[in-house]
Parts: structure tokens; sequence; C-alpha cells
């Protein structure tokens, strides 16, 4: 029998006293990735017992409108591959890359 490989990602959360995030930091040692800040994160975890989607959005007091709408058009564009990788739905893939579009041109993110 093969032995098992575990790797392990860590999230940290620095909060104020009104426990709104300050700091966040990422460690993913596999990735060379070890105690690195940021500004937001958006965690999504399927539970397959109640078919629901469990999340952790975080953002620090300090992160900026501006980057906040370029992280979320990412993410978006993100999903969007992700999702024709795991359905191969070309056409559902088309139409959120879409809307990727419309969400950027709305914001002017587009240069």
């Amino acid at each position: 029998m093969a032995s098992k490989i575990t790797s392990k990602i860590e999230l940290s959360v620095e909060l104020d006293e009104n426990r709104i995030p300050e700091k966040l930091y990422w460690t993913a040692n596999d990735g060379g990735i070890s105690n690195e800040e940021a500004k937001a994160m958006m965690l999504s975890v399927w539970d397959s017992k109640t078919l629901e989607t469990l999340r952790i959005d975080l953002w620090t007091k300090d992160m900026p409108v501006d980057e906040m709408k370029v992280f979320f058009h990412q993410t978006l564009v993100a999903m969007s591959d992700t999702f024709n990788k795991a359905t191969q739905d070309e056409k559902m893939t088309a139409t959120m890359k879409d809307f990727c579009d419309y969400f950027a041109e709305k914001l002017e993110l587009k240069k």
C-alpha cells in the first residue's frame, strides 16, 4: 500500500479589539509560501453531507476598495477557469467569462 502524503495550508488572522481583521497571513510550505501577508481571502469548502458551501470571507480593515474590486474580478475569472476544468461545460464557461467582462467594464477595471 502506498504511503499517504499530507499537505497543510495554514491561515492566521490578527484581530483588533472589535474582532475585525487587521492582518491576514497564510502558509503553504509545499508551494513555497511561508507566513505571507494578504489583505483579503475567500475560502469555500463543500459539505457533501448537507450539499452546501461553507465559506469564510475576510479582508483587513485597510484593504482599499479599488483593490477589492480587482480581487473580486480576478476571483470570478479564476472560478470560471476552475468551473471549465471541473465540468468541461464550454457554453456556461463562456457565459461566466462574459459576465466577468461585464463586471470589469462596469467597474472600469479594463484599461
